[in-house]
């Protein structure tokens, strides 16, 4: 089986060999005399906003995430609410303070407790 190379093989082999041969003649000589390299100082505020903002842009479209795709329609199920009468003459507990705001087509946002809570989150 006779192998055949191409001038690209070839060429791209020698500037494999060049990067490789130079880059260890230069490592051998870049060793400072006075020590080591030392990195540079990172500075604690711009990490930190850098990475609230990049939190904030990836959060704020799942608080307004449309959570029932049924909402307003006819086949909305969460539009279907319970309502219990507690004897002893207290408030009535029903599901539509849970349910209203999803079957009105909100989002975590809308949500009695959830909404509050979404609040500390950047976005």
């Amino acid at each position: 089986m006779v192998m055949k190379k191409s001038g690209a093989g070839l060429a791209a082999a020698l500037g494999a060999a060049v990067l490789l041969g130079g880059a260890g003649a230069g490592a051998a000589h870049a060793a400072p005399a006075g020590g080591g390299a030392a990195l540079a100082k990172t500075d604690l505020a711009q990490a930190l906003g850098g990475t609230t903002t990049g939190i904030g842009y990836g959060i704020a479209p799942l608080k307004d995430l449309r959570l029932d795709p049924w909402a307003n329609s006819s086949a909305d199920v969460l539009n279907n609410g319970a309502t219990v009468q507690p004897d002893g003459g207290l408030a009535p507990v029903g599901t539509g303070t849970l349910t209203g705001p999803l079957s009105a087509g909100g989002g975590p946002r809308d949500l009695p407790l959830v909404g509050g809570l979404l609040g500390v989150l950047p976005g």
